[in-house]
């Protein structure tokens, strides 16, 4: 597996294209494991509350599972949520966004309603060489 720190990220100047490949290889590692993509196609439309909640619980448990798996994932801020806390000026602007009635300069002073959320490893599996990552979940054929 190989891990990648994103603990230093610096802003970047210029767009970038993204390359799909870590993207697609998580989406089919959340089918594999919660089924997800399965889920998201069906229509839940003609069905409960109750149902829905009874089939969310697997999923859930699978996503969990993929989360721990392959990515460490901090709070961006460490105080409790509810908590007032102030923001100094040169605050990272990437990280924190402001709401309600936004006037002047920092400092402000405010109360956290979300605390956020970092990535700060990713440890996804080695492809092996002409793996088609196009192929999220393969068909299925029973003999």
């Amino acid at each position: 597996m190989e891990r990648i720190s994103l603990h230093a990220a610096a802003a970047p100047v210029l767009l970038r294209e993204s390359n799909p490949d870590a993207a697609l290889q998580l989406l089919s590692l959340l089918q594999r494991d919660a089924r997800l993509l399965d889920f998201a196609q069906e229509s839940i439309d003609g069905y409960s509350d109750i149902d829905i909640g009874a089939a969310v619980r697997p999923i859930h448990h699978g996503f969990r599972k993929v989360l721990r798996d392959y990515f460490t994932i901090d709070p961006v801020r460490p105080e409790p949520e509810g908590g007032r806390i102030t923001l100094n000026e040169g605050f990272d602007a990437s990280a924190v966004r402001l709401t309600g009635r936004v006037v002047g300069n920092a400092p402000f002073v405010g109360i956290l309603s979300h605390r956020g959320w970092r990535a700060t490893e990713v440890r996804l599996p080695k492809l092996s060489p002409g793996h088609d990552l196009t192929v999220l979940a393969q068909a299925e054929v029973e003999l």
